[in-house]
């Protein structure tokens, strides 16, 4: 085996220039499929980033009116909605794929929020009890957090995001001042931020609804504050934190399952689910994936003419080397040994195609994400998958040529020096 990979190198050596045009296909082939499986993976964890966050593994799980999430604000919940309060929780967290939990109320704060005159239009209001900030991953960067006697003595304080401080104080801090939350004065005690950055990347229209929430400002009041403020039955609604980003779905549905079985009623009109922004991610993760499919079987037309180039040269081979195969045979050389030395010489000369190619294919990734700010993932899987395949081509493309050597005549052969 060892002889005929050192004949290979030999022969390539030899025939620097037809062995360098003959894997010219197989290192455009492997360059464009690096190229955009290095894109579509980019681009897929990106979805996934802008969808769900870095590393906040977070699921919701709301009130839903058939198809659509329930509307307090125009209706009270039914009566056979069960009423969630903080024991629920340690069933939750129970659930294998749930590391913790919390229990929040939201209202849109448009109209609502005002620092004199000054108001906020764009965000939400909270009422939260004391697991929310750790579960989404909160951290306070001014001021404080709540502490038990917020919730126990029913004390109007509110936490606000960077967004609301911004918007309402105008870069001044809010500490210590009052704003205005439906009309009751709520003082500010601290300002919160998440622990990770994130940035969503917002290229369209429909990017610009998804993140609307996410970009809005957020105000956080006690849970216990909420009826004083909107004097009506609103649903409590449900976050929980997963254990890792795959295990969101089933941590949702569980969580959504077992919400569900506190109805007293079959088949009730209004139930919870959960809000799976990981599966939200994966339709458009198939969706880019179906898009760029196309672009892959391009590239494995590529590689096929690469191929094809890889036999038309061994031929080419056969035929020059016919008097020195006539000789091996004449020696006592067997079939198989003259098939695996061509083999062997294809494979060769289409595996260092595929490692240059993947050189190729890296350096265009690259290029590509720096031109077009598209990011790229490179798979170390895929890297090696894509040379070994080269070689399976190799391997392939060069049976025709090695069977024909092999069948070669040693007297016929020999006839031709």
């Amino acid at each position: 085996m060892w002889e005929n990979i050192r004949e290979a190198f030999d022969g390539i050596r030899s025939h620097k220039l037809r062995s360098a045009l003959t894997m010219l296909g197989i290192i455009i082939g492997i360059a464009s499929l690096i190229t955009i499986s290095s894109t579509i993976m980019g681009t897929n964890e990106q979805i996934k980033q802008n969808l769900i966050g870095s590393g906040n593994n977070t699921v919701e799980i709301v009130l839903y009116q058939g198809d659509y999430p329930f509307d307090a604000a125009y209706q009270a919940a039914p009566d056979y909605v069960p009423r969630l309060d903080r024991t629920i929780l340690r069933e939750i967290k129970a659930i294998p794929e749930i590391e913790s939990a919390s229990l929040f109320l939201k209202r849109d704060a448009y109209g609502m929020l005002w620092n004199g005159s000054t108001g906020l239009n764009q965000g939400s209001i909270y009422g939260v009890d004391e697991n929310y900030l750790s579960v989404y991953g909160y951290r306070i960067r001014a001021g404080r957090g709540f502490v038990p006697a917020d919730y126990s003595e029913y004390r109007k304080v509110c936490l606000v995001d960077r967004i609301t401080s911004e918007t309402l104080f105008l870069g001044e801090s809010p500490i210590g001042k009052t704003i205005e939350i439906s009309g009751e004065p709520f003082t500010v005690v601290g300002e919160f931020t998440q622990s990770s950055a994130f940035v969503p990347q917002i290229t369209s229209i429909d990017d610009y609804y998804t993140y609307t929430d996410r970009s809005g400002g957020k105000v956080l009041i006690p849970m216990e504050l909420w009826s004083v403020l909107f004097r009506f039955d609103q649903p409590v609604s449900l976050v929980c934190r997963a254990t890792g980003t795959d295990a969101m779905t089933q941590a949702g549905k569980a969580a959504a399952d077992l919400l569900n079985s506190l109805y007293t009623v079959e088949e009730p009109e209004v139930k919870y689910k959960s809000q799976d922004l990981l599966e939200q991610a994966k339709k458009l993760q198939e969706l880019s994936n179906a898009t760029s499919s196309q672009l892959i079987w391009v590239a494995g037309i590529s590689l096929l003419v690469g191929g094809i180039g890889v036999m038309n040269i061994m031929l080419v081979s056969v035929t020059e080397r016919t008097p020195e195969i006539g000789l091996k045979k004449a020696l006592g050389a067997k079939r198989s040994k003259i098939s695996l030395q061509f083999l062997t010489e294809a494979g060769v000369l289409t595996s260092i195609g595929g490692l240059l190619g993947v050189l190729a294919g890296i350096g265009l990734a690259y290029v590509v994400s720096r031109v077009s700010g598209v990011p790229i993932f490179i798979s170390w899987y895929i890297v090696v998958l894509t040379v070994v395949f080269s070689f399976v081509v190799g391997l392939f493309f060069g049976a025709v040529p090695a069977v024909q050597a092999a069948r070669l005549n040693p007297i016929d052969a020999l006839r031709r020096e």
